[in-house]
């Protein structure tokens, strides 16, 4: 099957010898103008390479560089100026704009075709090996997912209530996590970033299959002593994960290291394990940390009827759970509306 060029020039005698020289080898297209010329590559599928002039009615050669610029073609097809101008500017602006060589005319065609067809090639290859990277990443994030919701399944069968509740905190992550990164510019990420974080959530707990279940499940308080136990999952949870590093995602990984450890650590420095304060407490183990409460506080637990939204609402921006980060509690109030319409669709 024959691959496709585009030929773009003003001049019908410059078009038609390049025509003449390419058709043999290829399916060409033509355009007199930049105008023509987007229409057919935004149209077509496909198109392998892209011979150029510079000085052009309407649109002018640099006119079309910027607009595949803009629609990201650039660097999907290989743009070729083939040109009488003796500008060096508009030259040097046309490397600087993604073109990948400038010819200038007269030209010999069958060195002109052999390097149209190099550099075809070369993309060729270039983009299917993207397209196996691709493949692979998309097969190696959902190999993670698995290993990760396996991971919280196991805690699920220790606690018959930590089964739902990694769920919920899952999509509690990602509307309060947004929320921040979108107020706070110093808390900004990337939205693949955050979802690498809502993914680590899952494993905020997963230290509580190594507490026993006369503690884990106790109706009642805890005593001192046995609520020493129970902080004890955070350091635990890791001590699981330093078991499996090189079978995670590093990022994941990373982010489930963290969330882990300190999701309990308040912005005081009054929290646990290690008493950290502020912003010494990572932006993802904060958010992780308020929507904990927040679904401890509206579920029934073993020891306590649920709360109302309101009511939980209350308790955690006026400090009865903790103190927390106030521009997290900030964006906390922003998302109301949808944290509780998620959490009624949970239900």
């Amino acid at each position: 099957m024959k691959q496709t060029i585009l030929i773009v020039d003003d001049m019908e005698i410059n078009r038609a010898i390049l025509a003449e020289g390419f058709g043999d080898d290829y399916n060409i297209l033509e355009a007199e103008n930049g105008h023509q010329a987007m229409e057919i590559i935004n149209s077509t599928e496909n198109i392998s390479a892209v011979l150029l002039d510079l000085v052009m009615p309407e649109m002018d050669g640099l006119g079309v560089l910027h607009r595949m610029n803009k629609n990201g073609k650039i660097s999907q097809i290989p743009v070729f100026i083939i040109t009488a101008a003796d500008s060096a500017q508009m030259m040097m602006d046309a490397y600087n704009m993604g073109a990948v060589d400038v010819i200038s005319k007269p030209f010999m065609i069958n060195f002109l075709k052999c390097r149209v067809g190099n550099i075809i090639e070369l993309y060729r290859r270039r983009n299917d090996l993207e397209s196996i990277v691709d493949e692979q990443v998309k097969r190696l994030n959902k190999y993670n997912q698995s290993l990760v919701e396996i991971l919280a399944t196991l805690v699920e069968f220790r606690d018959c209530e930590s089964g739902e509740h990694v769920k919920r905190i899952c999509g509690l992550t990602e509307i309060l996590m947004t929320a921040v990164s979108d107020m706070f510019p110093e808390y900004h990420l990337p939205k693949h970033e955050i979802d690498k974080i809502v993914s680590s959530s899952v494993l905020h707990d997963i230290g509580k299959i190594c507490i026993p279940d006369a503690i884990l499940n106790k109706p009642g308080k805890l005593t001192k002593e046995e609520f020493e136990v129970m902080k004890q999952h955070t350091v635990m949870g890791c001590q699981i994960l330093t078991n499996i590093p090189d079978v995670m995602d590093k990022a994941i990984y990373n982010y489930s290291y963290d969330i882990c450890r300190h999701h309990h650590e308040r912005w005081d420095g009054r929290g646990y394990p290690d008493g950290l304060k502020g912003d010494e407490i990572s932006i993802w183990s904060q958010v992780v940390s308020v929507v904990d409460v927040y679904d401890a506080l509206v579920s029934p637990r073993v020891y306590k009827d649920p709360f109302d939204h309101e009511t939980s609402v209350k308790m955690i921006c006026g400090g009865e759970c903790g103190t927390f980060n106030p521009k997290v509690l900030e964006a906390f109030n922003s998302s109301i509306d949808k944290i509780k319409a998620y959490r009624i669709q949970a239900d």
